[in-house]
């Protein structure tokens, strides 16, 4: 099983699985039919609250212990993580599509440690 992360204006390639866009808003220029979003999952992102903290102070080392808390905290974000796993189970790979322009400092990257540890 295999968890990637690919930015939402890349192209769509072979053996990226299934498809699941991890953002709260949805991105700016795609179509809400745009195959490059396979299934959008908005419950597993960060709260408002948490993302504007994060893009103020670009503190990513504390964005990632506080966004891991929400996943553990928050009711919608378990039953959203479950859903992940379940999905990775099903389909073996998965890819959790991002709209940041920032490829290493994003809730994508947190997100898939976070499977990647509960295996």
């Amino acid at each position: 099983m295999s968890v990637k992360v690919k930015r939402v204006y890349e192209d769509v390639e072979e053996g990226e699985g299934q498809r699941v866009f991890v953002e709260r808003l949805w991105p700016r220029g795609i179509s809400r039919q745009d195959e490059r979003i396979g299934r959008w999952l908005k419950e597993i992102a960060p709260t408002d609250e948490l993302r504007r903290w994060f893009h103020e102070t670009g503190d990513f080392a504390n964005f990632s212990k506080k966004y891991r808390r929400e996943l553990a905290e928050r009711e919608e974000s378990r039953q959203a993580l479950d859903e992940l796993r379940s999905l990775l189970s099903e389909h073996g790979t998965i890819t959790l599509v991002y709209a940041s322009r920032d490829e290493e400092h994003n809730s994508a990257v947190v997100l898939k440690r976070v499977l990647e540890e509960g295996r």
